[in-house]
C-alpha cells in the first residue's frame, strides 16, 4: 500500500520539508546559491490543496520564498513509529448539514 495523496500522508502523521534547488547560476553570471530549507505544516497544505491532491505533484505548486525559484525538492518523512493523526482520523462532517436542516 503506497501513500499517494496529501490526505493519506496527513492521516499517518508524515512530515514534509522543502529545499530550494537554485544553484546561483544565471547564464554566464554567478550569484550565491539560495540554500533555503524548511519544514512545512502538512495540515495547512492539506487545507489549501485538498486531501485528494497527489503528493507526486506538490513540487509543481511550490516556490522558494527566499529567492522565488520554482525548482524545489520536496521530501516526505514518515514517522519513526507508525501513528495515526487523531485530528485527521475523525470522519469528515459536512458543516452545511451539521444543524440537521437542509437549506
Amino acid at each position: 500500500m503506497g501513500i499517494e495523496t496529501l490526505g493519506e500522508a496527513w492521516n499517518l502523521s508524515w512530515m514534509i520539508h522543502v529545499r530550494c534547488l537554485d544553484d546561483g547560476r544565471e547564464g554566464m553570471k554567478h550569484k550565491r546559491a539560495c540554500g533555503y530549507k524548511k519544514y512545512l505544516d502538512l495540515e495547512t497544505i492539506v487545507c489549501t490543496r485538498g486531501r485528494d491532491f497527489p503528493i507526486a505533484r506538490i513540487a509543481e505548486r511550490l516556490r522558494c520564498p527566499s529567492c522565488g525559484c520554482r525548482q524545489v525538492a520536496v521530501m516526505f518523512n514518515p514517522p519513526k513509529t507508525p501513528q495515526i493523526n487523531s485530528a485527521a482520523a475523525r470522519p469528515y462532517r459536512d458543516v452545511r448539514f451539521a444543524d440537521g436542516s437542509e437549506d
